[in-house]
């Protein structure tokens, strides 16, 4: 309209007004017909026709900015509506189909919830649930079906297999199942033995194997309970005031250790190549032996030290750098987080 007031008052808001400014306010007319409103606003602002100088004058400015204002907000609504409408699509292809398809179900949750978090929708939300429930359900019901095939794996080796999806054990090795990545881990109590390996029964029985020679079979170590009688006397010594009860945190007890066994080799030339590491799962490991022997006192100078550990209260609990998980059976056990001698 104020374009059209424009063409037919001749009237312009520049002074003296030039004689190619009607032409341009017609041609910024036309582009403002074809939707064209950044074009026509660059077009009248480069040949100064409309200035804006007082109300009721037109302000393509202004008009610029909320119409970019109006995009910026919907945009992304917009956009979210599309991803929603696409992850429900893959939805209900899945759910539609003659049989359960377990995994493409998970990766479709994904998503779906994805999306669904970026709109409050409680009939989305009522959705999202139900298919997150028959989703869970596919997925246990795969696991059980690998379960008892690597059931009857170990029992043709004559081993049984306790437990049930997700968490089975062997003897005192516990084996965490990840249907959803379609991979397992072995564990010593809470120590990961392994990195997450494909579900493939023989290279879960591989691993097995090895990590049963590697942690299992381990003997115990005569010298370990003189090892961690140092290494807390070290730890005390360097210390200004000798610490409640003489108690020393057990990661820290680990690491005095660790030190306490490298060579001059590697005083001499500090070098991962050079440097002898005590991994804290065969740590885990050789205490369960220790406690298991009985065998926690020991003479130092004429006087017997009686090795105690500490259990670790309900914050120190599950925290890696400030308690151990001593395992008593594959998936029962008990934290500690420091040690003493008395």
């Amino acid at each position: 309209d104020t374009i059209n007031r424009v063409l037919t008052t001749n009237r312009v808001l520049t002074t003296p007004p030039h004689p190619n400014q009607l032409v341009i306010v017609y041609r910024a007319k036309i582009l403002i017909e074809g939707q064209h409103l950044p074009k026509a606003y660059n077009m009248l602002k480069i040949t100064a026709v409309l200035k804006i100088q007082k109300s009721g004058e037109i302000n393509m400015e202004a008009l610029l900015e909320k119409l970019e204002a109006a995009e910026a907000e919907i945009a992304p609504q917009f956009q979210s509506l599309r991803q929603i409408v696409g992850a429900l699509k893959g939805a209900i292809k899945l759910a539609s189909a003659d049989q359960v398809d377990a995994l493409p179900m998970q990766k479709a949750l994904t998503k779906l919830e994805t999306a669904a978090a970026q709109v409050d929708s409680p009939t989305l939300a009522d959705a999202v649930t139900a298919f997150a429930t028959t989703t869970q359900s596919a997925l246990d019901n795969l696991a059980f079906d690998f379960a008892k095939d690597l059931r009857d794996a170990f029992a043709a080796r004559g081993e049984t297999v306790e437990g049930r999806p997700p968490l089975l054990s062997v003897g005192l090795l516990a084996f965490q199942i990840n249907m959803a990545a379609r991979k397992g881990q072995w564990f010593y109590g809470k120590e990961a033995l392994t990195k997450p390996i494909p579900l493939s029964l023989n290279a879960i029985i591989k691993a097995y194997d090895q990590q049963q020679k590697r942690i299992l079979q381990r003997q115990p170590n005569d010298a370990l309970l003189g090892e961690i009688y140092q290494a807390w006397s070290d730890c005390i010594a360097k210390r200004k005031t000798r610490p409640q009860g003489g108690r020393i945190n057990l990661i820290e007890l680990l690491s005095t250790i660790t030190l306490n066994r490298q060579t001059n080799r590697f005083w001499n030339a500090p070098s991962r190549s050079t440097f002898k590491d005590y991994e804290r799962v065969l740590f885990v490991r050789d205490l369960v032996l220790l406690n298991e022997s009985g065998d926690t006192s020991l003479v130092v100078d004429g006087t017997t030290h009686i090795m105690h550990l500490g259990v670790a209260t309900k914050s120190m609990a599950g925290q890696a750098a400030k308690s151990i998980w001593l395992p008593e059976t594959a998936t029962e056990g008990q934290y500690y987080s420091d040690i003493t001698f008395d």
